[in-house]
């Protein structure tokens, strides 16, 4: 199999699909190669919640531009996608947690995202079934939530009518110098390759630091206005910081559909997909702390998936160290669906030798990898 691409994409869940959607609309010649289907992989065990985070400046300027850009995408997006700005709100269970708050308020603002602070009166206003007893929370209203899996499928749509080529199906074996290997011993060729492959991209590209983290995602049968916003618990924040220890955290979502979403939990060094009984015991519990009537629900399907972590919480985004061809787009952990838009838009810029809308220096792979490597 021969391809004249400019620009082959190995992956299509959320980030290697934006990444084709990007490179087409600015008239490049796209070709998608995966071994599974569109929306697979992490894609399909993401909660879909497009949010600003502030874990640092760099992770911020990234979640901040991204939802810019799906926000520009809004009126392009099919009923399928299930996108609503149902906002976020950060809830404080004490008073230490309500100093947190003030300080992503201050942070929020000053950087110029709409925030509200609730007191406990305007929380259970906003959210009547919390249990009694929390102080208030951070009300974020921009940001949104998406189907993961749709959203993959609209990029790559949006990409193939402006001439991209999708080829599922097809495993990738090597990349190296503008050629993709292909399992079935046929290659591909182009000017460049972004392996957006997720925690698998270490196989590609050598010398870069990506480990598996594996998450469960619960949703239940339909259930409206039981909650109304994406509610998250500020303990979230030191959860996610946690590198060598399982840790579960409340964070639930409202779909379209009536249904509730329900995460969160993170593993590291666990190999296999299947369901962990005790870690997701341990993800419900925490859910029914707070929205004591989850316990009264009933759940359609349980299910698992790998994020991809790096050290530093940031992914990478750009050329591989001493091979300019290969970019890598991959590392995002639970942020792959909010930054999609923001790290397609750095790979093009990359490509096009454009000046990015923020500065890109944090997400390069050069920070991990040395010419040892190339």
């Amino acid at each position: 199999m021969s391809a004249a691409a400019e620009v082959i994409v190995v992956g299509a869940g959320i980030v290697g699909g934006a990444c084709a959607y990007e490179l087409a609309a600015a008239g490049l010649r796209v070709a998608v190669v995966d071994a599974g289907f569109i929306g697979g992989g992490a894609t399909a065990a993401g909660m879909g919640h497009i949010v600003v985070m502030d874990d640092s400046e760099a992770q911020f300027a990234l979640t901040r531009y991204s939802q810019m850009l799906w926000d520009d995408l809004t009126s392009e997006a099919p009923s399928n996608l299930e996108l609503e700005r149902c906002g976020t709100i950060w809830v404080a269970a004490d008073d230490h947690e309500i100093a947190e708050v003030r300080r992503k308020f201050s942070y929020y603002g000053e950087r110029g995202v709409r925030t509200e602070i609730l007191d406990s009166i305007a929380l259970y206003d906003a959210e009547p079934h919390l249990r009694e007893g929390l102080a208030g929370g951070l009300l974020v209203p921009g940001d949104s939530v998406l189907y993961p899996p749709c959203a993959a499928a609209f990029l790559l749509e949006k990409a193939l009518t402006r001439g991209a080529r999708v080829h599922l199906g097809r495993a990738v074996s090597a990349i190296a110098g503008g050629a993709v290997s292909l399992a079935d011993g046929t290659s591909l060729s182009a000017k460049y390759v972004i392996n957006a492959t997720g925690h698998h991209a270490p196989k590609l590209t050598a010398g870069i630091n990506i480990k598996p983290r594996k998450g469960h995602l619960v949703i239940t049968d339909r259930y409206p206005n039981l909650i109304r916003h994406q509610l998250v618990e500020l303990g979230y924040l030191k959860s996610a910081h946690r590198v060598a220890s399982d840790s579960v955290a409340f964070n639930v979502q409202p779909r379209k559909t009536g249904q509730i979403l329900i995460g969160s939990s993170r593993q590291y060094g666990v190999q296999t997909g299947e369901v962990d009984s005790h870690i997701l015991s341990r993800m419900l519990r925490r859910a029914f702390e707070y929205i004591p009537r989850l316990a009264a629900t009933s759940s359609i399907r349980t299910w698992t998936g790998f994020r991809a972590a790096t050290p530093d919480k940031l992914p990478l985004i750009g050329p591989s160290v001493g091979d300019p061809s290969i970019l890598i787009a991959a590392g995002h952990e639970g942020l792959g669906i909010t930054t999609a838009l923001g790290t397609a838009r750095l790979i093009a810029d990359f490509i096009l030798d454009r000046k990015p809308a923020i500065p890109a220096e944090p997400y390069l792979p050069s920070r991990q990898m040395s010419p040892a490597h190339a």
